[in-house]
C-alpha cells in the first residue's frame, strides 16, 4: 500500500495562485497513476486531473482545464497541482489519490490522502 500526503493549501484571493503537492511513501511511486479530486461543502467528491505513471499524459475536468495543471516528479515521489486563475468556486478540500490505472485513479482510487484546504476568497 502507499500513503499519500497533501500539502500546500491556504487562502488565496480570486485570480490568485496556489501549487499543492502530494507525497507518496515508498519506491513504487512511479507504478501508480496519480489523480486530484476535491469536495466542497454540501457537494459531491469531484475529480479534477489525473496523470499517468510516467507523466507522459494528463487529463482534466472541464471546469479547471487551462488554469489547473498536474505534474509529477518520479525521484521525488510526489506529484502537483499548480492552480492559476483561481475563482470563489475553486473552494474545497483537495484530495490526493493513487491507482494502478488511469481509468481506475480517474473513478474509484483505492488510495487516499486525508486533503488539504483551498479557500479563495472574493
Amino acid at each position: 500500500q502507499v500513503q499519500l500526503v497533501e500539502s500546500g493549501g491556504g487562502l488565496v484571493q480570486a485570480g490568485g495562485s496556489l501549487r499543492l503537492s502530494c507525497a507518496a511513501s515508498g519506491r513504487t511511486f512511479s507504478s501508480y497513476a496519480m489523480g486530484w479530486f476535491r469536495q466542497a461543502p454540501g457537494k459531491e467528491r469531484e475529480f479534477v486531473a489525473a496523470i499517468r505513471r510516467s507523466g507522459s499524459s494528463t487529463v482534466y475536468s472541464d471546469s479547471v482545464k487551462g488554469r489547473f495543471t498536474i505534474s509529477r516528479d518520479n525521484a521525488k515521489s510526489t506529484v502537483y497541482l499548480q492552480m492559476n486563475s483561481l475563482k470563489p468556486e475553486d473552494t474545497a478540500l483537495y484530495y490526493c489519490a493513487a491507482a494502478l490505472t488511469t481509468p481506475i485513479v480517474m473513478s474509484t482510487p483505492p488510495y487516499w490522502g486525508r486533503g488539504t484546504q483551498v479557500t479563495v476568497s472574493s
